[in-house]
């Protein structure tokens, strides 16, 4: 028998292990992000409802850093802290350099009480931004006006 006929099928034997891997449903299958510009629109008018309601949608199709992170940051501003904390570690256990999540979580963990924690993610973002970036400066702005009552 010659080479070539045993690579033939081991070649199909990977092909067949790839695609079946590709489809398990506990892979994650695309950093692709969905279009966000009206879930953007709607946060920057404050119009926090209509972009959970968009981004929920959106968090059932799309395993995204992006997705989670403003998911995080509606729950937040709409008051569930708990949910939003849930997708902030969602987002950067996607996708640790996230620059929003590691700003969003930081103002949530000012809110909470936790500044250590927050300053942690400023950190994190001093390196990511060695020379400046605005999740890092809204971060160590919000750090320098916590009120001294949650701890800062």
């Amino acid at each position: 028998m010659s080479r070539s006929m045993f690579r033939l099928p081991a070649l199909c034997l990977l092909g067949g292990l790839l695609v079946s891997g590709a489809q398990a449903a506990d892979t994650v299958t695309s950093q692709n992000a969905p279009e966000l510009t009206t879930v953007r629109a709607a946060i920057k008018a404050k119009n926090f409802d209509a972009a959970l309601a968009e981004l929920k949608s959106m968090v059932v199709k799309y395993q995204n850093s992006g997705v989670y992170s403003l998911l995080g940051f509606a729950l937040r501003k709409t008051g569930d802290k708990q949910q939003a904390m849930t997708f902030y570690r969602k987002a950067l256990d996607f996708d640790p350099a996230h620059k929003g999540a590691l700003e969003y979580q930081g103002e949530l963990f000012l809110e909470i009480g936790q500044p250590a924690k927050a300053r942690a993610n400023m950190t994190k973002l001093e390196r990511l931004c060695p020379t400046g970036c605005e999740e890092l400066e809204d971060l160590r702005d919000a750090i320098a006006h916590a009120s001294p009552a949650k701890g800062s």
